[in-house]
């Protein structure tokens, strides 16, 4: 079972310089994600002077958010494994893959990179609104909450497939661009009903500059459920106690 293989990790991994290292690497790639993800919506609203959610601002905000990840999946994946979400980070952690010292410090810095990134977006923009996460009309916090852990699901279950599995082979060099193009897709079945976010960071970062938190906990709590269960589903039916590569001591 995946829940063994639970680590906290030793007492002086917060303070490696590998993990610390990762930590920077997290935040990066999540300012690059949420700078240009965010920052195309900005761009979408001045455009269309705060005009209404049209077809083709959905397929901007799907393609924009797909480019970015793949980018921001890429340029961490050597150094961090690339997560660029809190849930991909909790997953990783269920399936025994990162101690929850290290998860925290991503955790931390994912946060911190997404607040950033909304910090100079408000400031490049002439102080235009970083909107927060909310619901389309008639979409209550129950259908929200579903869309969410359905859409993460399938986030994290491509995360385990393509880059967490031990029997991945090649599949692992397109990673980065199968983890962009499921999120560009839920974007495209979700993000005309809740946003789609998939990712509490994502949601974090314009919530605290904006100050909005109407629904927020809906964006931590479905994101962490669908990453919990892909996690745990991917790493029991198809990894297994056999199969599974043990933590890398020698790291910390």
């Amino acid at each position: 079972m995946a829940i063994s293989r639970i680590a906290i990790g030793a007492p002086g991994e917060a303070s490696h310089p590998d993990a610390i290292r990762a930590a920077f690497a997290e935040f990066f790639s999540m300012l690059i994600f949420v700078f240009a993800g965010e920052g195309s919506g900005m761009a979408y609203s001045k455009l269309t002077d705060n005009g209404s959610a049209t077809p083709s601002g959905l397929i901007a905000a799907s393609l924009s958010h797909a480019f970015a990840l793949f980018v921001a999946v890429s340029v961490g994946a050597n150094i961090s494994g690339g997560h660029v979400n809190p849930a991909v980070t909790f997953g990783a952690f269920l399936g025994g893959n990162i101690t929850l010292l290290r998860a925290s410090l991503y955790w931390i810095a994912q946060l911190l990179g997404s607040v950033v990134a909304c910090l100079l977006l408000k400031f490049a923009t002439g102080g235009l609104e970083t909107a927060a996460f909310s619901l389309s009309s008639g979409v209550s916090i129950w259908n929200a909450l579903v869309f969410e852990i359905v859409m993460t699901f399938g986030l994290v279950y491509t995360v385990y497939a393509t880059a967490v599995d031990p029997k991945k082979g090649n599949v692992g060099i397109v990673a980065p661009i199968a983890i962009g193009l499921i999120v560009g897709a839920n974007i495209l079945a979700g993000g005309a009903f809740d946003g789609a976010s998939m990712n509490p960071a994502v949601s974090f970062g314009p919530a605290v500059v904006s100050w909005s938190w109407t629904h927020h906990w809906v964006y931590w709590a479905g994101p962490m459920i669908g990453a919990a269960i892909a996690a745990l589903v991917y790493d029991n039916l198809f990894i297994g106690d056999g199969a599974h590569e043990p933590l890398p001591h020698n790291d910390f």
